[in-house]
């Protein structure tokens, strides 16, 4: 039976694309150029600043200026860390649930931790985890397992007793690598390219409260 329901967070727990978008369009007004209509920015923001940037400024990874370019986005960023970002709606009837139940929860993101932690503290939510693992946790992130088996470890159960849900492929691999089950978060940061229905996820869940109905259903299942 599953105990634990593992998170990522951009795009899973947290909408975090209105401060990410500030920060893009922010650091675009400082270079000159013209700020992004939202709606093409958060559709990337699960893929972290490298692709912020590439959308932003049509840089690749080692181009010049790319990595400056970077780190001053992240860096407006940590500024504005949780000045519009919120729990997805229903979420924290989702966790409410979940701690209610005995069951217990926690992050694993590719998000650096001196982001994801000072964020999670922002929002009264970093007590309330299990784990927290950040991309700069473990020597590999997602798509490779050891963040999640890490994940594990720090929750006390074993993978086939862990769920992951994520909205990115590499959150699925990921998952399902370790030996999780794993679900797709169809209301997160899906872009018109993606193909989460490839992905292998074990079920794709439109809302946060969709989590509780799976859960039921497959613990039911296994009594």
């Amino acid at each position: 039976m599953i105990r634990t329901i593992l998170f990522d967070l951009d795009g899973t727990l947290l909408d975090t694309a209105p401060d990410l978008a500030n920060a893009l369009n922010t650091l675009l007004i400082e270079q000159g150029l013209p700020a992004l209509p939202y709606e093409s920015i958060r559709p990337v923001v699960s893929h972290g600043g490298r692709a912020l940037i590439e959308t932003g400024f049509a840089l690749q990874e080692g181009d010049p200026g790319f990595d400056d370019l970077r780190q001053r986005l992240l860096e407006i960023y940590r500024d504005t860390l949780s000045a519009r970002t919120r729990l997805f709606p229903g979420m924290e009837e989702v966790l409410a649930q979940l701690e209610a139940r005995r069951f217990n929860w926690g992050v694993v993101t590719n998000k650096p931790a001196w982001l994801t932690e000072p964020l999670l503290e922002d929002l009264h939510l970093a007590q309330r985890a299990a784990c927290i693992v950040s991309g700069d946790t473990t020597a590999n992130r997602k798509p490779h397992p050891e963040p999640m088996l890490y994940a594990c470890t720090k929750a006390g159960s074993q993978a086939s007793q862990c769920v992951y849900i994520g909205d990115a492929q590499r959150d699925i691999e990921a998952g399902r690598q370790a030996g999780m089950k794993t679900l797709a978060a169809l209301y997160g940061y899906i872009g018109t390219e993606d193909q989460p229905e490839d992905w292998g996820a074990d079920a794709s869940i439109e809302n946060p409260l969709a989590i509780l109905e799976w859960l039921d259903a497959y613990n039911q299942h296994c009594i």
